[in-house]
């Protein structure tokens, strides 16, 4: 079933209201066998597209309008390759400008990824990998079976992706690419700067220790307030037990220092291709000294972080407190 008139103009007249404060990006994405369209949109996906691969084309305007009409998703990668049925491919314009129609053309790009031959040859050399036309019926409406070599079938799927890399918008070649360059190629295409999360963990040893951190650090050498009887039931969250660490210099000394060390190295982070690091701060419990300084980094680092780079505070015992 497609998408009727009435629902594309009262798409249209929604989006002109969202796009407002919400910026609307579909895009399409497509490419040569080999080239590395499931990386891109791998990549696309962690920079916070809601990604479909394999989808036929004519499905896109419906898939386009439930997920921005009935979900709310502004950022979306549609991926379209010659598995999709032929009739769709030869077709793809009208599909392509009842997208642009419906959501304007600033909204929607074709992105378009391709690979010299020679490298494409190479990559299903080392991956033992079928090329989608070798085992395929190309010639349906005369019900024939071709079959093709590699290289035949490489050259046959420009011709059959024409309709596609006409209209690309983007194109690119990824025959010397490797995954760093190619997600910074398409961070510079899209307009989006890399992004990473910081998560600060606090954690109780004797829990055992988080496996997915990359840095740990252990605060059991300070004053424990699980000592004090009148403590014993706060948290690191409590003022009462703020008030407790500072009476003990070395607390503040302590956290003075994870906090300049995490400072100058976790904006580093940003160009390296990551998109989230774990700094776990474990006590004995992870109740009360974990979490009093993972709290006070969280609220530090947020406002000394660069843009691009968001802080987020954890418990990970909070169910035991």
């Amino acid at each position: 079933m497609g998408v009727s008139q009435d629902q594309n103009s009262n798409a249209a007249a929604t989006i002109a209201d969202q796009t407002s404060t919400n910026k609307l990006s579909i895009l399409v994405v497509s490419g040569r066998s080999g080239s590395g369209k499931t990386s891109v949109l791998n990549i696309l996906e962690d920079l916070g597209y809601y990604s479909i691969d394999n989808l036929p084309l004519s499905l896109l305007p419906n898939a386009a309008h439930k997920l921005v009409n009935e979900s709310g998703i502004y950022r979306i990668a549609l991926g379209v390759d010659i598995r999709t049925p032929r009739a769709d491919l030869s077709n793809f314009a009208v599909t392509y400008a009842s997208l642009k129609e419906t959501y304007g053309s600033h909204a929607v790009q074709i992105l378009y990824v391709t690979a010299q031959e020679s490298t494409l040859i190479a990559r299903f050399n080392a991956t033992r990998r079928v090329h989608p036309l070798m085992s395929q019926d190309i010639d349906s409406d005369n019900a024939k079976h071709i079959a093709f070599n590699l290289p035949a079938a490489i050259k046959k799927e420009v011709e059959l992706l024409e309709p596609i890399a006409g209209h690309a918008d983007i194109r690119i070649d990824t025959s010397s690419l490797n995954i760093h360059q190619l997600k910074d190629s398409l961070r510079e295409h899209i307009g989006m700067d890399n992004q990473i999360v910081i998560n600060l963990l606090s954690f109780g040893f004797k829990y055992g220790s988080p496996i997915d951190a990359d840095f740990v650090f252990d605060v059991r050498i300070l004053p424990n307030p699980h000592w004090n009887p009148e403590l014993r039931d706060s948290t690191g969250l409590d003022t009462e037990v703020g008030a407790f660490f500072s009476d003990y210099p070395e607390v503040a000394e302590m956290m003075n220092d994870i906090d300049k060390f995490l400072t100058r190295w976790l904006p580093e982070f940003l160009h390296n291709n990551r998109h989230t690091v774990t700094v776990a701060i474990g006590c004995t419990g992870g109740k009360h000294r974990s979490v009093f300084i993972t709290d006070h980094l969280q609220r530090r680092l947020a406002d000394a972080m660069p843009k691009g780079v968001k802080v987020l505070a954890k418990h990970r015992e909070k169910s035991r407190w």
